[in-house]
């Protein structure tokens, strides 16, 4: 059975596959989380999403993380436990398709990252690369959204560094 086609006929969008958690989501988040839907209205930025089983996960095309931490503040069950630790280990990557590998100068994600994470690499005759520097990206997800050919995506360190 194809799911694409099942959520065709349910109205339903398709899930964003691999979409992240909440942040600040406890190790044992699947286990805890009540599905009660509270932390998706208290979102004020509007990113968690209700996703596969009912369990919220986090939309970047609708836009950014603040960590205002709202959600976890809404989270009875503390499946969410806001935190001074790092809410998630969730970075952007930017993949081959970007238009600067096309010769074509771009610097909308550079422009959105808030931490200044993307910084460009000048080269003579050529546009500018963006590169990310890992440790002062936040995993926000402001770059993803406006990103014009859709190079960005948020990933796990561990996927990163695979």
């Amino acid at each position: 059975m194809d799911p694409s086609r099942r959520n065709l006929l349910f109205g339903r969008k398709p899930q964003t596959p691999n979409a992240p958690p909440p942040p600040w989501a406890v190790p044992q988040f699947l286990d805890r989380c009540t599905r009660c839907g509270d932390c998706v209205s208290a979102c004020p930025t509007q990113i968690i999403k209700v996703g596969a089983g009912g369990f919220p996960n986090v939309d970047f095309s609708a836009g950014e993380c603040t960590f205002c931490g709202d959600c976890a503040s809404a989270c009875t069950p503390q499946a969410l436990l806001h935190s001074e630790a790092a809410p998630w280990s969730l970075r952007a990557n930017i993949s081959e398709s970007c238009l600067a590998e096309q010769g074509i100068e771009c610097r909308i994600c550079g422009e959105a990252c808030d931490e200044r994470a993307i910084r460009f690499e000048l080269a003579i005759g050529k546009v500018a690369h963006p590169h990310i520097k890992t440790e002062q990206c936040t995993g926000c997800g402001a770059c993803l959204a406006p990103c014009p050919s859709q190079s960005i995506r948020i990933l796990e360190l561990t996927e990163l560094s695979a």
